[in-house]
């Protein structure tokens, strides 16, 4: 694991994504392939970095576009005494999850409806990170893996 002092400094900046999205239960897969960028957002309000994500994702042999935006702020110093932390809203401003990879890892839930997403945060190095997700509840159980690499200015 690598050790990671402010996680909106690691972030900051542009990725290359490759997703793995696997139903446990039919046992239907899927793929997402594309970039993500963080960047501080525009406007007045600004703060933290602003994630988005586009690409690809085949799902059952149908490739769509797809993205999604959400909000990295960072954690206030009185919620956990920590500086370099970060929260994680969606587009619409709801809190998502907290994320501190200080140790490089970090563990995350978020109950959503009946089901439990349960994150699990690893950075290796300077340029890469992954994030797994397993998705359990009535109707779900997913294992969704990201595979983020820094790009490279050339």
């Amino acid at each position: 694991m690598y050790p990671v002092p402010d996680v909106l400094a690691y972030l900051a900046g542009a990725w290359r994504v490759e997703r793995t999205v696997r139903d446990l239960a039919s046992g239907s897969a899927g793929h997402f392939t594309g970039r993500t960028v963080f960047d501080p957002p525009a406007g007045p309000d600004g703060g933290g970095l602003l994630h988005h994500e586009s690409g690809t994702f085949t799902w059952q042999g149908t490739a769509r576009p797809a993205e999604r935006t959400l909000r990295f702020l960072p954690a206030q110093p009185d919620e956990d005494g920590a500086r370099g932390t970060a929260r994680v809203h969606f587009a619409d401003g709801r809190f998502f999850h907290g994320l501190d990879l200080r140790s490089g890892h970090h563990i995350a839930d978020h109950p959503c409806s009946a089901d439990l997403y349960r994150g699990e945060f690893t950075a290796y190095a300077p340029g890469r990170w992954r994030s797994v997700w397993r998705v359990e509840g009535p109707a779900k159980d997913l294992l969704l893996t990201t595979e983020y690499t820094r790009e490279r200015d050339d």
